[in-house]
């Protein structure tokens, strides 16, 4: 019986604490006042410039250490290059469909590759990553150098000279 008499008083007490939690002004019993975020600076992500790195692999190996094209079809977007390995950095240049590139190193999410390239996107040998590095560094020679996105790139070749079909068959 006394059980009887406990269960509705505790339905009654239970009904009157939610009552009382709740604010009539909407914030549900909190006393923490709503955030509102400061007006900032814009962002000034655009007017970073990431070098590109060259002799990733140390003084045995090529200074870029493999050739890459854009993966898009013929006719589509060019692929632009930027400053540095993220989408709010400046554009400074864009490769045609088609166009072929050193790739020298790609970040650590491998979402961005660091290319080498000349002028009109050619993978080009005036470029001179392709014999070793004397030592890590950044790409100060000739050609153009930026970073694209994975995405927009096919691996061609894990070496960043290769010997024509010709030279291979006529060697051995």
């Amino acid at each position: 019986m006394k059980v009887r008499l406990a269960l509705p008083f505790l339905l009654v007490l239970c009904s009157a604490c939610g009552e009382r939690s709740a604010d009539r002004s909407g914030r549900n019993g909190s006393t923490t006042p709503p955030y509102v975020r400061e007006e900032s600076e814009p962002s000034r992500l655009g007017e970073a410039v990431v070098p590109v790195p060259v002799g990733e692999l140390g003084p045995r190996f090529a200074a870029c250490g493999g050739r890459g094209a854009t993966r898009d079809p013929v006719g589509a977007e060019p692929v632009p290059v930027r400053a540095a390995p993220f989408d709010e950095a400046e554009v400074i240049d864009r490769l045609p469909s088609g166009a072929t590139f050193f790739i020298c190193a790609r970040t650590y999410d491998q979402r961005w590759s660091a290319i080498v390239y000349d002028s009109g996107g050619t993978a080009s040998e005036r470029c001179a990553v392709s014999a070793p590095a004397v030592r890590r560094g950044h790409y100060s020679g000739p050609c153009a150098a930026g970073w694209v996105a994975n995405a927009r790139v096919r691996l061609v070749s894990g070496e960043p000279h290769q010997l024509p079909p010709e030279a291979v068959a006529g060697g051995n």
